[in-house]
């Protein structure tokens, strides 16, 4: 199964000719609830072009920022301006961006052509039910209620409805949940011809390596926060590589400083991850050890993640 191109819109065609104004700014945004301070002058930009993942653990504000940049919630103090202006002006900025939540509800009893139909006037973008169907390989499911699709199907209209009419700007929410692997491929697929013809991706996601993958930048939340704000290798640079391996009873001491987990394998965290690789080798080389279960890689972003609750 293979999802079709999507061509550029007359939109999103003119955007390489516009300013250098960023589709995203915000600025020392605030967020309360009564006592409780969701988001603490929270600064950022997403560029035009760029996927931006922002990520967090549970709690971490990130929500309600979104919600704020989507003009579905009023910023209790700062600046977010959407194309340079005011994402509560929806009759402005509402038509240029798609939005896929993680549950768009959609009416049990509309079609799945209705339902695309129906999100395609609201948006006021121009496109066709039926390339948008094609382009998520839903064409056989266009006179099926909602209520009878699986939770993939259910997903990839979601995903239909975001994309309609190639917006400059897509929110995708927890977009690859309940697809199988050719259907995650299909999308990332997708998303990646939507930033050729110019779109602005902002992601966010629990799989963790869709985002290493696939973000330019990742925010990374905590506590209504950035905890860290950058490129993957910019994050993951901030931890030691790994090098993990076992010995044998009889193997003299490793070369360099190891710590033994608990599971009786030998653990070297190295900022110079080639150097030590090298030199451990070589150890094990010239004394006819055998490195069992040798693993050895750059910190990944999942470790940055896990290193959040420890600082």
């Amino acid at each position: 199964m293979t999802w079709s191109h999507c061509p550029v819109s007359a939109a999103a065609a003119e955007i390489n000719g516009m300013s250098s104004t960023p589709v995203i700014d915000v600025e020392r945004l605030n967020l309360a609830y009564g006592d409780f301070h969701a988001v603490k002058d929270l600064s950022f930009q997403v560029e035009r072009g760029e996927l931006y993942a922002l990520l967090g653990t549970n709690g971490a504000g990130k929500t309600s920022t979104l919600e704020t940049i989507e003009g579905h919630r009023t910023a209790t103090s700062g600046t977010v301006r959407v194309f340079g202006q005011s994402p509560r002006d929806r009759h402005a900025v509402r038509p240029r961006m798609g939005i896929m939540l993680q549950d768009s509800g959609f009416s049990p009893d509309l079609t799945v052509k209705e339902s695309v139909r129906l999100i395609g006037k609201l948006t006021r973008r121009t496109d066709t039910v039926e390339r948008v169907l094609s382009v998520v390989n839903l064409t056989r499911k266009a006179g099926t209620k909602v209520s009878q699709l699986s939770g993939g199907e259910k997903r990839r209209l979601d995903f239909a409805t975001a994309v309609y009419g190639t917006p400059e700007l897509i929110f995708l929410d927890e977009p690859t949940t309940g697809l199988d692997i050719q259907s995650r491929d299909d999308l990332w697929d997708t998303v990646g011809k939507l930033r050729e013809a110019g779109s602005t991706v902002v992601l966010t996601t629990h799989y963790l390596e869709e985002a290493q993958q696939h973000a330019d930048r990742i925010g990374l939340m905590h506590k209504g926060a950035f905890y860290r704000e950058g490129t993957v290798s910019e994050l993951t640079r901030t931890l030691p590589a790994a090098i993990r391996f076992s010995l044998p009873a009889t193997a003299p001491a490793p070369p360099l400083q190891a710590m033994r987990e608990s599971d009786g394998k030998f653990l070297i965290e190295t900022f110079g991850l080639q150097k030590d690789l090298h030199t451990l080798l070589r150890w094990a080389q010239d004394h006819a050890v055998e490195l069992g279960e040798l693993q050895a890689g750059p910190t990944r972003l999942d470790d940055v993640f896990r290193a959040i609750g420890s600082d």
